[in-house]
């Protein structure tokens, strides 16, 4: 099984903050991997070190399709074939979607015409034909925003997708929409991380696995069987079967926070 992206021994630090413990990951080509943990468990952080943001200490190693990626500049480990879709897509007025995916097309060095073929193909399939001469984001609706950077990546068909949050803001029918449309973005030749705290999303996709990231580490790895744990008792039913003593912060919590110990809860 060929791997798209395989993260080893990845420690991360910000202002002495140690946030992410030696944390290992495997996504082969062709799945689809989701990343669950309680708000504040580091998983936006790894979606972050993955892309190339700054303000971080890095030590560890993250293999994009077998090379090195940690001493690459952010464009180039877009080059490289990572993608991140955002939990807040931004509105650009002014610039219109296929312009956009036009000139996202010539930086990847894709052909024009083979550009333009992807665009009128991935357009009908995701709905988005309607959209291509609106401004990016601009007036859309959070699933159409959510929607639009999956079409993103299905044209630009990155080696590695991370979705960040992407049913974050969604009522239930944006997430079922949101759901189908990775599904329909699966293929042999790009691996999927999914990064939510809301598990919901599951409901509506089969991920291939299910992660579960608690204080920087993954402490758990598995697939149905782990969605139905989490289901029935939230992260504390992880802890309490694993032995994790439950952190107390010396932060108040924020009103998103008191949702995400139980997961499935709409």
């Amino acid at each position: 099984m060929t791997v798209a992206l395989k993260v080893r021994g990845l420690s991360v630090k910000v202002a002495d903050k140690q946030i992410l413990h030696g944390l290992d990951l495997e996504i082969p080509f062709g799945e689809v991997h989701a990343l669950m943990g309680p708000n504040g468990s580091g998983k936006s952080t790894l979606c972050h070190v993955l892309t190339g943001k700054d303000g971080y200490e890095v030590e560890g190693s993250a293999l994009l399709d077998g090379s090195e990626i940690l001493d690459l500049d952010v464009d180039e480990r877009s080059r490289a074939g990572l993608l991140q879709s955002f939990q807040y897509p931004t509105e650009v007025p002014g610039i219109r979607l296929e312009e956009f995916m036009l000139e996202a097309g010539d930086e990847r060095g894709i052909a024009r015409d083979e550009i333009e073929e992807r665009i009128e193909v991935e357009s009908d399939r995701f709905d988005m034909a309607r959209f291509l001469d609106r401004s990016l984001n601009d007036e859309l609706s959070g699933g159409e925003k959510k929607r639009s950077e999956i079409f993103q990546m299905a044209v630009l068909r990155p080696k590695v997708a991370l979705l960040d949050e992407v049913d974050s803001g969604l009522d239930i029918d944006a997430v079922k929409q949101v759901a189908e449309a990775v599904e329909e973005m699966r293929s042999p030749d790009k691996g999927i991380l999914i990064i939510t705290h809301y598990s919901r999303i599951l409901r509506y996709m089969t991920p291939d696995r299910i992660h579960v990231m608690i204080d920087g580490r993954i402490v758990d790895s598995g697939g149905a069987e782990l969605a139905e744990e989490l289901e029935a008792g939230g992260y504390d039913s992880v802890r309490d079967r694993l032995g994790i003593e439950k952190k107390t912060e010396d932060v108040a919590a924020k009103p998103a926070d008191f949702f995400t110990e139980t997961p499935f809860d709409l």
